[in-house]
């Protein structure tokens, strides 16, 4: 699906959600990696600190499961396909890839299968509530969110109004 075809909300929500600083990085978000690696225990981090184009390499090129070897593949992947990609199409691709339920992959099936319209109307509570279901998308379902992913979309949407997030890169 074309990036011109995906809701601007769509948009906004998932860099909010998944990448704040999509527009501002080159690939790997230094800052977000290293608070990740200060703040991890002793069993190591609790969440990581992975890009869009992060994991766009990991879905394109990589395996899912977690480990320091993925890792180690993923973050030169990322900042060579940052630089090689406009960020419009790196998100883009993201958009068409990205796995919003078993075997849900992109924003148009996403959209189809929880909101029953195309990703180019979606509004921006739809749009959030399938950024907030990202991280997990085999428990998380966008059209009956719990509580805790409501509250995320909530987040997300104040975050989009706000204008805090930089969007200038995918407008």
């Amino acid at each position: 699906m074309p990036l011109n075809r995906i809701s601007p909300n769509l948009r906004a929500a998932v860099i909010a959600s998944e990448d704040a600083r999509f527009c501002l990085h080159n690939g790997v978000d230094w800052e977000a990696l290293q608070g990740v690696i200060r703040k991890g225990g002793e069993h190591g981090p609790s969440r990581g600190a992975s890009t869009i184009p992060m994991q766009t390499a990991k879905n394109l090129f990589l395996w899912p499961a977690r480990s320091a070897i993925r890792k180690g593949f993923e973050i030169p992947l990322a900042l060579v396909i940052d630089a090689a990609w406009p960020k419009r199409r790196l998100l883009e691709i993201y958009l068409n890839i990205a796995e919003w339920g078993d075997g849900i992959f992109g924003a148009e099936a996403a959209a189809r299968l929880y909101f029953k319209k195309s990703a180019r109307d979606l509004n921006l509570q739809e749009a959030a509530l399938l950024a907030a279901a990202l991280p997990n998308p085999f428990v998380r379902n966008p059209a009956q969110p719990r509580r805790k992913e409501a509250a995320l979309a909530r987040h997300i949407i104040t975050e989009v109004e706000s204008g805090g997030v930089p969007l200038a890169c995918v407008e």
